[in-house]
């Protein structure tokens, strides 16, 4: 065996799979058909491939001004995609249905979060992994749970444990709609 400090997926030019976390929500216009759209360019996206999609979840507002409830869930993806590659990629979905941004917590047509990368842990002016409020949103973690029981946010913990912690009483399953 060496000693060198490469991997095997350095050496080979491969980079590594990892579980990548998307949470998708939307409060304006056809909100189902904005979930559904994040969804098709998620998986048209190359080097990802979504493993699961959870039911749609319909979620009071959490920030400081009245506006409409979310439809909302989460997105889990196997990917090769530095984690920057995926966050640019989640913009680019945002932009292309017109997401605007007057400001922080506000109504949206869609919000595309990248939520986790593996076990990634990164802060910086564009990017802090995990999502550094994850832990503390109903809409994110309930969802989450349901396609992943086994599932842990690092840093934080496994997702079961956070839900106990939070108020998910604003998170209702809607098993009227179905995203592909």
């Amino acid at each position: 065996m060496s000693d060198t400090p490469f991997d095997i997926d350095t050496l080979s030019g491969m980079s590594p799979l990892r579980q990548a976390v998307f949470s998708i929500g939307s409060n304006l216009g056809d909100r189902l058909e904005y979930l559904q759209g994040a969804v098709k360019h998620l998986r048209a996206t190359p080097g990802l491939k979504i493993t699961r999609i959870s039911s749609v979840y319909e979620t009071t507002p959490v920030g400081p001004i009245d506006q409409p409830d979310f439809l909302n869930l989460i997105v889990t993806s196997d990917s090769t995609l530095a984690s920057t590659v995926m966050l640019e990629r989640a913009l680019a979905i945002e932009d292309a249905f017109d997401r605007v941004r007057e400001f922080s917590g506000g109504p949206r047509t869609v919000d595309v979060d990248l939520i986790s990368v593996g076990q990634r842990e990164i802060n910086n002016d564009f990017l802090t992994l995990p999502h550094p409020r994850a832990h503390e949103r109903g809409f994110v973690l309930v969802p989450w749970l349901e396609v992943d029981p086994e599932a842990s946010l690092v840093g934080h913990g496994r997702i079961a444990d956070l839900i106990a912690g939070v108020d998910v009483s604003g998170v209702h399953r809607r098993d009227d709609l179905l995203a592909q």
